[in-house]
């Protein structure tokens, strides 16, 4: 998906227009030739420089917390704090892209580079990161696809259950969509919420669960051991200083990274124009063309923050190993050639957000076409 946090730049058009279904007039070839060569080279100097950025603003955001705020009265106290949540909360979700992106492979031209810091950052961030880059990479290779996908895969109406119906109306949905913003991350990685149907417990830290194979689990305990190994960094924290000191200065922010991430990858992935396919219809470039533009002009600048990971997501499901400070100029340049198979939807997050879970209940396929086996959102019960 592209453009959530972008400016508008884009000719209006009606944002629930279908995206087209049929198999694309374009290869991955052709796109990829419409891209400046220079864009697919990784600089390890410049990836780092965006990594120290932020390392710095998080020093910086802290030295102000821990020096200035008990000096404020009451009444501006109140308001600081959730500034300093929100602003590092912020710079938490831009240090885990770019750990987000070492998983990739796009930090860097050497893989032990790349999965060196990202274990760290990851770690510090309690992500476990070679489990999520392993779940991670499956969604990329097999986007849409209803089988395979590994992430916000929809449920048909025959999976539906007999509560659906009462649950998705505005008081109860409102609820459901703050438990979804604000648990739904460490849900997913504990138990695979919103992920693939698998036939046995599926879990993120459990080296034996069926979202890996047998040359993955070793890995797997690695990525157990940075997030045990960070909890327990936090425990001497907050004993040496107080639970209170941990949750203001380190828990608040980490549950905005996560509200963030949920939020982001929601609006990508969940759109009433978007299709879905079964292993009759689907292939990897089809796939790829199913991600939601975004766009909204107030948060413009968190798109710098979050490394334009919200408004060159098409790009990077194409071209994976892409570093993130290229991707727009990549963007650019592919968007002509994609037409209509370059979704965008320049409504405000806020309101798409709430519009799409409400629109967005299960896939169906349309009256008529049943021998076309895509699936697109509905919500009729």
């Amino acid at each position: 998906g592209n453009n959530m946090f972008a400016p508008t730049t884009e000719p209006k058009k009606n944002p629930l227009q279908r995206v087209p279904f049929s198999k694309p007039p374009f290869t991955i070839g052709d796109i990829k030739k419409a891209i400046p060569p220079h864009c697919f080279h990784r600089s390890l100097i410049r990836s780092f420089s965006y990594l120290i950025q932020d390392l710095i603003f998080v020093s910086i955001f802290y030295y102000i917390a821990t020096t200035y705020f008990h000096f404020l009265p009451s009444p501006y106290s109140y308001l600081a704090w959730p500034i300093y949540w929100i602003a590092q909360g912020c710079v938490f979700t831009g240090i885990w892209m770019i750990g987000h992106e070492c998983g990739h492979h796009s930090f860097s031209d050497y893989q032990w580079v790349d999965d060196t810091v990202g274990l760290i950052l990851h770690s510090v961030l309690l992500t476990p990161y070679f489990s999520w880059k392993y779940s991670h990479r499956r969604h990329h290779s097999n986007t849409s696809f209803l089988e395979h996908d590994e992430v916000y895969v929809p449920r048909l109406k025959s999976e539906l259950r007999q509560l659906t119906k009462y649950l998705n109306n505005p008081p109860v949905q409102v609820l459901g969509l703050a438990c979804t913003l604000i648990l739904g991350w460490p849900l997913y990685l504990v138990f695979n919420a919103s992920g693939r149907l698998y036939h046995r417990f599926a879990c993120h830290f459990y080296p034996y669960s069926p979202i890996y194979d047998n040359r993955e689990r070793i890995q797997i305990y690695i990525s157990d051991a940075g997030v045990i190994g960070a909890s327990y960094v936090l425990y001497r924290n907050a004993l040496a200083q107080s639970l209170a000191w941990l949750i203001c200065f380190y828990g608040v922010p980490l549950q905005i990274m996560s509200i963030f991430i949920v939020l982001i990858t929601f609006l990508h992935r969940t759109h009433s124009s978007l299709p879905h396919y079964d292993s009759s219809e689907w292939d990897w470039l089809r796939g790829m063309s199913s991600d939601s533009g975004r766009l909204s002009d107030w948060v413009h600048v968190l798109n710098k923050v979050f490394h334009n990971i919200t408004d060159t997501h098409v790009l990077h499901h194409l071209f994976t190993t892409m570093p993130h400070y290229h991707a727009t100029e990549a963007t650019k340049a592919i968007k002509p050639l994609l037409g209509e198979y370059y979704q965008f939807d320049g409504t405000p997050f806020y309101k798409a957000i709430w519009r799409d879970s409400k629109e967005c209940i299960y896939v169906e396929k349309d009256e008529g076409s049943q021998d076309i086996d895509v699936f697109w959102y509905k919500n009729k019960l």
